[in-house]
Formats: structure tokens, sequence, C-alpha cells
């Protein structure tokens, strides 16, 4: 590999990338609804239980739920103050 490729790739502007990434993706799911977006999910899966089978751990699966029950009480809670 060569550095200056390495150091290119490090010194990336990664919030650019993330807030163009969001913009395709709302792009996406405006002109053709969720299945483009859920289909590009399930190869990333895919893809990445080829490269690790024992992907996701268990550990990985307790902090993906611990996270969606954390969104879930903020989504409650933001559903309470709006209803009132």
């Amino acid at each position: 590999m060569n550095p200056d490729d390495l150091r290119a790739f490090a010194a990336r502007d990664w919030n650019a990338l993330a807030a163009a990434k969001r913009a395709h993706a709302a792009q996406v799911f405006r002109r053709e609804g969720a299945a483009p977006l859920l289909r590009a999910a399930r190869e990333l899966f895919e893809h990445a239980r080829a490269v690790n089978p024992a992907w996701p751990s268990a550990r990985d699966r307790a902090a993906d739920l611990a996270h969606h029950v954390e969104l879930k009480r903020l989504l409650a809670r933001a559903a309470d103050v709006r209803g009132r």
C-alpha cells in the first residue's frame, strides 16, 4: 500500500461523506420508497456474515438491543410530550 494513499484516506472529510450518504439515502427513499434501502441493508448483512459467520456476536446483539430500547423510550417520551 502507498503511505500517501493511506494518509489521504485517513484525512477524508468523514462528516461530509456521512452527510452525502444520508442525503443519497433520503433521495432514494423519496423516489423509490424503502425497498431499495432494505435490499441494500440485507445485502450488506449477508456480505458481513460471509466474511465473518460469527457476526454479530452476542455482545453486538445486546448492544444493538439496548440502542433500540433507548430509541423506543425516547420516541415514546417525545410522543407523550407532543400529545399534551
